[in-house]
């Protein structure tokens, strides 16, 4: 399908980022003939700006040409139509605006301790106007007797009104062309403000350089989008965006570049999606033979949920298709998706093909080599489990059983991707927990195989629909959302300090009646900037209100040696322990039936994503299991409505989607680790609909133009390749 684009450069665009051979650079910037010179234009050559100034931009705002300072928007807007009097003005007021004439300005204080004070007044009384910084200049550049507009917040001192560091502008000086009513404020930093930069001097270079817009300026949008969604164009949304003629106008230009901004991540990922599935021809799983019908028939653990089901039959029909699968797959703690992924696994051995799972930790390795031993029981196929601690002859024999296909299914680690790891036919790969590898570490099991492989990337993570479709809009998604059967929902409870004595004596219990206990520390030493529990004054509290003989105590965190880790979990694996003392390292790979109580000390300091999944490290077995997040007495809303979320629902659907209200996106970025979220404006938390909207948007416009190879959509194409250029292409790993 592809071969029909248009240009040769194209071609090596596509292949140079699909294949990984170095970006063509000076070539590329050649024809982007959308950056249109204007835009690239150094900040420094801006009135106003000069090399100085230019360097503390580049340095404290990362704006370099006149592209970066008009996409660096108002982060809120300030509303200037109304004008009051001296005398109207009162402390309670969040801001005033008056016009008036600077009567005096007389410098005050010592040597190092001057400052600055000016009477403004009208014909209704005066406010005292004060200046601690920029006094040489402030001094030199207003003018007595003049006319300005004066803007600032009003305080009330010793009985009399005054503003400190007021804007101040002249009458005469105003700009009519960019007029607005709406005042945008700009992000700065202290630095910037020591050299006259402030939100006002943006707003004044901004001015000057949006007068300069070239009225030619390029569409970055097909014209039908534009006008299926009622966009405003681009040249006006970037000018009502910085000087709104209204709140109205303000909207609409906000909405256009927000739209433009998520359409432009959407139709990346589904570009390279098309591009991928055109490209790469997969292995064909063309049926479903001994291994996986026995085990089916003869082997289940338990019944498959219907979930589990509709996920196996997806996978199915990707890998019988000649595509090259690359699925997300998203399940809850405990929601079955090892024992989907194993029943892959036994499809890829029904075709002659190798299988291999690879996670995060040596500890969660080895629980899968463990589960999936046993689930291979009289089937005759091997498996090996291949990590970092595996050395000397074992390893070499596992190597060499790898390359001769004695072994059908590898479990490891990141020990998997160096290079003298060789399958002969590898043909399905499956990484747990995938947002904990880099992408070049999984882009190095593409290369165990000729033909690419099946790739499935399972995470128990949830996450809300629009980030997903936002992250991972490349990749097939399934979702297992149903619970195994005779699953009891775990039981959380908030308790503080107050409480201890009571759950010390639930916990001893539970121990009576044979349960294990898990309690988690937000760190492992005791710090001088946080009141917090530690793990090391825990520790030794537990152990003396749990002493010896009757009571054994395991410990485990991130600083101590894999193999002494390995030791304590496996002494609290065999029952030798009954009380884990440890922090957020048994988030992930920890399954021990028998622990039914989890409690997380200072619960106020984690997300809720991290709650829920140290919640999910209990409730595994048949026996009711409990979650007490234990807080000091005082924690903030935020802190009490997580607490609240995770109190009132199992659901890890609904905590996904309320930690995304509560904090945003913030670091989801480093989940896919490709730099995709660089949102100047848009939110995916707020802007959901807009997610979607340009989501289908970019699926209508590939659907009538899949190569983007018709002539109106050039600007599209190029901007497209201008994003490939950036940020490189790693759909095609996961």
């Amino acid at each position: 399908m592809f071969r029909s684009i248009g240009i040769q450069y194209e071609r090596y665009v596509y292949s140079s980022l699909l294949l990984g051979k170095d970006s063509p650079g000076k070539v590329y910037f050649c024809l982007i003939g959308m950056k249109n010179e204007f835009f690239q234009t150094k900040i420094e050559f801006l009135k106003g700006v000069g090399p100085q100034r230019a360097e503390i931009l580049k340095k404290e705002l990362g704006i370099f040409t006149y592209e970066d300072l008009i996409y660096h928007f108002p982060y809120r807007y300030v509303d200037r139509t109304k004008f009051y009097k001296c005398r109207e003005a009162s402390a309670e007021m969040p801001f005033i605006q008056v016009r008036g004439q600077l009567k005096s300005l007389i410098t005050k204080g010592e040597k190092h301790k001057k400052y600055l004070v000016g009477r403004f007044a009208d014909e209704t009384g005066a406010i005292e106007l004060k200046w601690f910084k920029g006094l040489r200049f402030l001094s030199t550049s207003l003018k007595l007797n003049t006319e300005y507009i004066l803007f600032g917040k009003p305080n009330e001192f010793n009985g009399a009104i005054n503003i400190i560091h007021p804007e101040l502008e002249l009458v005469s000086e105003q700009n009519t062309t960019l007029a607005t009513s709406l005042q945008p404020l700009y992000n700065t930093s202290e630095k910037m403000k020591g050299r006259g930069l402030d939100s006002r001097s943006l707003n004044r270079l901004l001015k000057a350089l949006l007068i300069q817009l070239p009225a030619s300026l390029s569409e970055t949008l097909p014209k039908e989008i534009i006008r299926e969604n009622k966009l405003m164009g681009l040249r006006e949304a970037l000018t009502q965006i910085h000087f709104p003629e209204s709140i109205e106008s303000q909207l609409k230009a906000t909405f256009r570049i927000k739209f433009e901004e998520l359409f432009y991540i959407q139709l990346k990922l589904l570009f390279l999606k098309l591009i991928r599935t055109d490209k790469y021809k997969g292995i064909l799983f063309d049926h479903i033979g001994e291994n996986f019908n026995t085990f089916y028939n003869n082997h289940l653990p338990f019944q498959l949920t219907n979930a589990q089901k509709r996920v196996i039959r997806e996978i199915r029909e990707d890998c019988g298709s000649g595509k090259q699968m690359n699925r997300l797959l998203q399940g809850d703690v405990g929601s079955g998706k090892t024992l989907v992924a194993f029943m892959c696994m036994l499809m890829a051995a029904d075709n002659g093909f190798q299988s291999c799972i690879m996670a995060p930790t040596e500890i969660l390795a080895n629980q899968h080599a463990e589960t999936i031993s046993k689930l291979v029981e009289g089937l005759g196929l091997k498996v090996a489990l291949l990590t970092g601690s595996v050395k000397g002859s074992k390893r070499k024999v596992i190597l060499e059983d790898l390359a001769n296909q004695q072994i059908t299914i590898l479990v490891g680690t990141h020990a998997l991707i160096e290079d003298e790891v060789q399958f002969k036919n590898l043909g399905f790969v499956v990484i747990d927990e995938q947002h904990r590898f880099g992408v070049e570490q999984r882009a190095k099991i593409w290369k165990k195989n000729k033909q690419v492989p099946h790739v499935l990337v399972m995470t128990a993570t949830p996450i809300p629909r629009t980030l997903a479709m936002t992250l991972y809009g490349d990749l097939d998604y399934s979702v297992i959302d149903e619970m195994p059967p005779g699953r009891k929902p775990v039981q959380t409870v908030h308790r503080n300090d107050t409480n201890r004595l009571q759950v010390w004596g639930f916990i001893k219990e539970q121990i009576k009646q044979g349960r294990q206990i898990y309690i988690v520390y937000p760190l492992i030493e005791e710090s001088e900037k946080m009141d917090l529990k530690n793990l090391e004054a825990g520790y030794e509290a537990v152990c003396r209100d749990f002493p010896a003989p009757e009571f054994r105590v395991s410990i485990v965190h991130g600083r101590m040696k894999a193999k002494d880790k390995d030791m304590e979990m496996q002494r609290f694996l065999r029952k030798e322990t009954q009380i884990m003392i440890a922090t957020t390292v048994i988030e992930v790979g920890v399954n021990v039936p028998n622990a039914s109580v989890m409690i997380i000390e200072n619960a106020e300091r984690f997300g809720l994503s991290q709650l829920h999944q140290l919640r999910g490290r209990v409730g595994r077995g048949a026996d009711q299991s409990y979650c007490i997040l234990m807080t000091g007495a005082k924690i903030g809303n935020e802190a009490r409505q997580r607490i609240r979320t995770m109190c009132d629902t199992n659901d890890g659907f609904v905590i996904a989607e309320a930690d995304l209200q509560l904090r945003g996106p913030g670091d989801t970025e480093g989940t896919r680790q490709s730099g995709m979220l660089d949102l100047k404006l848009a939110n995916i938390t707020k802007d959901q609909q807009i997610v979607l909207l340009s989501r289908d948007s970019a699926l209508a416009l590939l659907k009538i133009d899949p190569t983007l190879d018709n002539p109106e959509h050039a600007s599209v194409r190029l901007k497209l390749n201008h994003i490939l250029h950036k940020t490189g292409n790693w759909s095609r790993i996961s």
